[in-house]
């Protein structure tokens, strides 16, 4: 599975010492900051925390066993968790993928992301913001809230029985005046409910649940 495959990949890539520019941050057991308005290379750490402040900017950002954030109007080529979750606030950029294995992923209002938005575990939720490469989960729940709009659906995959399972429904939200464009296709058992003013794609797997007002 491709979330795998970046847990191993970040596990064991990260510890090593690597020919980096003079741009680049890696860190073993500690945080890293990109200060407002600064810019920075490749980001990466282990057992640390990654904030961009509010209008930085860095080509990715990678981590095992901590956060990301980044904050208003910041931007970042690519981002990527392991056991972490991934914040990005008020019109911050992703110009690629956000992938986080056991870690919420929270986009604020006018946050954009130009690839694929994905998780194995953890709450995902979009604020008024722009995904144009789908969603897809495992055992998370999905809220896409008021005026967010999505190109590319959503896709919930079947668990693959292993150490990342949990025994629950993941709860799926579109929320008032939202947009999914592409298929909605659950491959296990969802709780699907749909506001009566948004705009959804063709649903295969689950029968939507219509509700009317800010919150099912």
């Amino acid at each position: 599975m491709r979330h795998l495959l970046i847990a191993l990949a970040l596990a064991l890539a990260l510890p090593l010492a690597a020919i980096a520019s003079d741009n680049d941050v890696d860190k073993i057991n500690g945080d890293i900051r990109i200060d407002a308005g600064q810019s920075a290379g490749d980001l990466s750490t282990v057992n640390g925390d990654i904030t961009v402040a509010d209008g930085a900017s860095a080509r990715k950002a990678d981590t095992v066993n901590g956060g990301i954030t980044l904050g208003e109007r910041a931007t970042v080529g690519s981002v990527n968790t392991v056991n972490g979750g991934i914040e990005l606030q008020a019109g911050a950029k992703v110009n690629g993928e956000i992938e986080a294995v056991n870690g919420h992923i929270e986009l604020a209002r006018g946050a954009e992301v130009s690839g694929h938005v994905s998780n194995v575990n953890g709450r995902m939720e979009l604020a008024g913001a722009h995904v144009t490469g789908g969603l897809e989960t495992v055992d998370g729940d999905i809220d896409v809230g008021a005026d967010s709009r999505v190109e590319g659906g959503i896709l919930v995959e079947k668990p693959n029985g292993g150490w990342f399972h949990h025994s629950r429904t993941p709860h799926i939200v579109i929320g008032p005046h939202a947009v999914v464009q592409g298929t909605l296709d659950f491959r296990r058992e969802v709780v699907l409910q749909v506001s009566d003013s948004a705009q959804i794609g063709p649903v295969k797997g689950a029968t939507p649940v219509k509700f009317s007002g800010a919150q099912p």
